[in-house]
């Protein structure tokens, strides 16, 4: 083995590249083919059961490709899987700019949003602390603390796309992504019901769902649940969480590049210096600005919205099918601690912080 090939693993697993299928492996529009039209079929079947029964896509989509696991040993699959979950996960990331602008933060408040940020602060660094309470990996706490204290399934899948699986296996990002999904839609029934039983005001509603439920499309559905009013102060609210993403994930990329500086040698520490930012980082925080500054067509915006959750719903399914599900079982419940800890502190810090509202 050469001197380069024993330095090349230290680095260039720095944004998740060594997901990918192998090198070797001739990669055509053809070999791309398997894998995709499995996820293509699997997403429609997802969001079929989701229209007609109720439950959110994601979760659809993520248990149907924990079922079909076992397909996984099918190397025809690996390169269209490999695609789903990486490349079609940062495109669908940087869609996610439409959705938000400045202005719509603005309009938020400084109070509430300084609140808003020291909420997600405390909550990622409870799942932090949470995993080492558990005897977990602290990148772990930190990939659910991350999911749960800014956008649920698209954050986990931005931050693993980041940390990458040679840091967080695939069975335990899965375990997050299960994690997550299934307490959005558990927030999303309860916490309307609980506002409502302590009498708390729209903007108060609406400020405890934005602020404590993880996926995007069930924080505002449950505010609008609540009344009109609470719907649009939990729209502001989770949207402000989204656009926090970007600063998330470019501190965790800086970490993550000094990690990898202190355990390589001197011509390592220069390839890992060399990958900079994320392309998907900057992607976001351009269209992000973009939509800041130009009025986009509704039309427009709309089609990015629906193409970005189209695009992170196939990233979840190939990230699920690719699961090693004997492997996910084998980790035991303690390993779902982080997700329910965070999940916990993110509307027990809400409640705290509606008293200022």
């Amino acid at each position: 083995m050469s001197q380069h090939d024993r330095q090349l693993p230290l680095v260039a697993d720095l944004y998740g590249e060594l997901q990918l299928a192998e090198p070797t492996q001739k990669k055509t529009f053809l070999s791309h083919l398997p894998g995709l039209m499995l996820v293509a079929v699997v997403s429609l079947a997802a969001l079929w059961l989701s229209e007609h029964y109720g439950p959110p896509a994601i979760l659809m989509g993520l248990l149907l490709g924990l079922a079909l696991s076992f397909v996984n040993a099918d190397k025809r699959l690996s390169t269209g899987l490999d695609f789903s979950s990486q490349t079609l996960l940062r495109i669908g990331i940087v869609l996610i700019g439409m959705r938000i602008s400045f202005a719509e933060i603005g309009s938020l408040g400084i109070i509430p949003f300084v609140a808003l940020i020291a909420i997600m602060t405390i909550v990622i660094f409870t799942g932090i602390i949470a995993a080492r309470l558990f005897k977990l990996d602290p990148l772990f706490g930190l990939l659910a603390g991350g999911a749960t204290a800014i956008c649920g399934a698209s954050a986990a899948l931005a931050l693993w796309s980041i940390i990458g699986t040679k840091r967080i296996d695939q069975s335990r990002f899965t375990i997050v992504l299960l994690g997550t999904t299934i307490a959005s839609a558990f927030a999303m029934t309860f916490y309307p019901a609980i506002a409502g039983f302590l009498n708390l005001n729209d903007k108060q509603a609406g400020f405890l769902i934005g602020a404590s439920i993880h996926d995007v499309a069930q924080a505002i559905g449950g505010g609008f649940s609540y009344s009109p009013e609470a719907g649009e102060v939990a729209t502001v609210v989770k949207l402000s969480r989204v656009t926090l993403l970007a600063p998330v994930l470019i501190i965790v990329s800086m970490v993550l590049q000094k990690m990898a500086v202190k355990d390589t040698d001197p011509t390592s520490r220069k390839i890992g210096l060399r990958q900079g930012m994320p392309w998907f980082i900057i992607g976001f925080i351009m269209l992000v600005a973009l939509n800041s500054l130009v009025a986009l067509p509704s039309s427009l915006v709309d089609a990015g919205n629906r193409l970005a959750s189209t695009l992170l719903l196939f990233a979840v399914v190939a990230a699920a099918i690719k699961s090693n599900l004997a492997g996910l079982m084998s980790h035991g419940w303690h390993c779902f601690a982080p997700v329910i800890m965070t999940t916990a502190m993110a509307f027990l810090l809400s409640m705290l912080a509606i008293q200022l509202l």
